[in-house]
């Protein structure tokens, strides 16, 4: 039984030498002579990258030319009630007014709506020299006109110092704050009260 053991302790002592090959330090060097040769590649990228810089001002100049276009046409955000139009004035035009993507007398129900929208325009005489787009939300058909108005007036600034005298005194650069007055209770609205019976 004891000569059975050392024989298999002998072969266990072989199969370790077997797995552990021995490594020589030529090898060794060898391998990170290899791994510095495939970093070069990476520090020739870099090289590329630095030669690429001037591809980054030309997204610059593409960038400014963006900011030309954006300054083509003068912003304005006109207010009234629960009502909001974001109002854009394009410089070059020929006096076309389109609000959410239709024209102004499609979309107004009223031809008096359609004027409230075209008068800032007409007090400063650029009705037909101006493109305006406009997109408003919320409130109804004459909240938005008047939205819409006191967007335009408000872009026209931008336009011309000059033309604040006149939309001032027609009231179009003011933001109108009155809005519809809460329900009391017991009332039938802010202020209407139910029938009143004597008997």
């Amino acid at each position: 039984m004891v000569e059975k053991k050392k024989t298999t302790t002998a072969t266990k002592k072989t199969v370790a030498k077997v797995t552990k090959p021995k490594v020589d330090k030529d090898t060794v060097k060898k391998v990170k002579v290899e791994k510095t040769a495939v970093k070069k590649p990476v520090s020739d990228k870099k090289v590329d990258t630095v030669e690429s810089t001037p591809i980054v001002k030309d997204v610059e100049d593409s960038e400014m030319v963006a900011g030309k276009k954006k300054a083509e046409y003068l912003y304005g955000v006109g207010k009234r009630k629960t009502a909001i139009a974001q109002v854009r004035v394009f410089k070059k035009g020929d006096g076309k007014i389109i609000i959410n993507e239709k024209t102004v007398k499609e979309y107004c129900a009223t031809p008096s709506l359609a004027e409230k929208v075209v008068s800032p325009l007409k007090i400063v005489g650029q009705q037909d020299k101006l493109d305006v787009s406009a997109k408003v939300k919320g409130g109804g058909s004459t909240a938005q006109a008047e939205a819409v108005r006191h967007g335009i007036a408000r872009a026209l600034l931008l336009l011309n110092a000059n033309f604040r005298k006149p939309l001032k005194k027609a009231g179009y650069l003011t933001r109108d704050p009155r809005k519809k007055e809460r329900k009391k209770p017991g009332l039938k609205r802010a202020r209407k009260a139910p029938q009143w019976k004597k008997r």
